[in-house]
């Protein structure tokens, strides 16, 4: 390993992760609150060895350039890689590396808060009280929709997808999936999941969580045609990239009615401001993309992300890689 080399953290993330890293290597870590502005981040990544980088961050051949031939390693501070053009890495030798597993638990846990806060109407219901309107206890006050007994479509069934099937289990649920491959038997019994087809499981589905990577396939996977299709009066829940979902077919499905209503952790743009259609709408909860903020989770990213860096560094395999493209 090169000795004392330099790496660029492109945020403030968990100590644990920056203690690892200052260990082997010189850090440079972009203090502010929001991310590094472009053109202060070609900057900044010149002549470093490895690069940190978040989601927010776009790591392409202009980049890759301003760095220059000595970088060694991206490691990226997410499961998802979709701000990482990772062909652009591969065809200069660097690996890229990401976060997979640790926060399995946690956006699972996420993607059936929103949906019991959606169907249960809690926003409502606490602006209802914070706004002084709670009088007396009424039959037809604030009725939500019942999740024991109802049908979950889970869009895309990997780690996450699993999980949330799992915690659906402890409602009573009926639990549909679509993936592109179907799942082990084993697991389709131990979860008392059914493979549909996509058009069924929108059909049939009281509540839809998607859980699929950002990728030219599914951009806009829940497009109007999608939405159409969607069983009157279902909820859409996102927790996986915000262009999944085609935004204002969402918010003209949502104000028509057809949807009952919709929890998304993440949006198209991000961040999505408070003037936006769907943040108006009284049945779409939107929150800042928090799926993973839990301490332990963040934690085990941190460690996760500075492994990744250091195996980097050091020429040897990182321990959570993602795979170069085929050519």
């Amino acid at each position: 390993m090169i000795e004392r080399p330099l790496v660029l953290v492109t945020r403030q993330i968990p100590e644990v992760g920056l203690a690892l890293l200052r260990e082997v290597a010189v850090v440079d870590v972009w203090d502010g609150d929001l991310p590094p502005p472009r053109d202060e981040l070609l900057q900044r990544v010149a002549g470093v060895h490895g690069l940190l980088a978040l989601l927010t961050d776009r790591v392409d051949d202009e980049l890759l350039d301003a760095a220059g031939p000595q970088l060694k390693v991206v490691s990226n501070f997410a499961v998802g890689y979709d701000n990482v053009d990772v062909a652009a890495c591969a065809r200069r030798g660097i690996p890229v590396g990401n976060t997979p597993g640790v926060l399995t638990e946690a956006t699972a846990d996420l993607a059936f808060t929103l949906l019991l806060a959606v169907a249960r109407r809690i926003p409502e219901a606490n602006a209802y009280v914070r706004d002084d309107r709670w009088l007396t206890w009424g039959p037809l006050l604030l009725l939500g929709r019942e999740v024991s007994g109802a049908t979950l479509g889970v869009v895309g069934f990997g780690r996450i997808g699993r999980e949330v099937a799992r915690r659906a289990g402890g409602f009573g649920m009926r639990v549909l999936y679509y993936d592109s491959s179907r799942a082990p038997e084993a697991v389709e019994t131990e979860l008392a999941a059914t493979f549909a087809s996509f058009d069924d499981l929108l059909a049939q589905s009281d509540f839809v969580s998607l859980h699929v990577s950002l990728s030219a396939e599914t951009r806009h996977l829940i497009d109007a045609a999608a939405l159409a299709r969607m069983k009157p009066g279902a909820v859409l829940i996102n927790t996986s990239r915000g262009p999944v979902v085609d935004q204002a077919a969402l918010t003209d499905a949502l104000r028509s009615g057809h949807l009952w209503g919709a929890g998304l952790d993440v949006t198209d743009p991000e961040p999505m401001r408070a003037a936006d259609p769907l943040v108006t709408l009284p049945n779409c909860l939107v929150v800042p993309h928090v799926a993973s903020a839990t301490e332990r989770t963040r934690d085990r990213m941190a460690e996760k992300a500075a492994r990744n860096l250091i195996a980097g560094l050091r020429g040897e395999p990182l321990p959570d890689p993602v795979p170069a493209p085929s050519t």
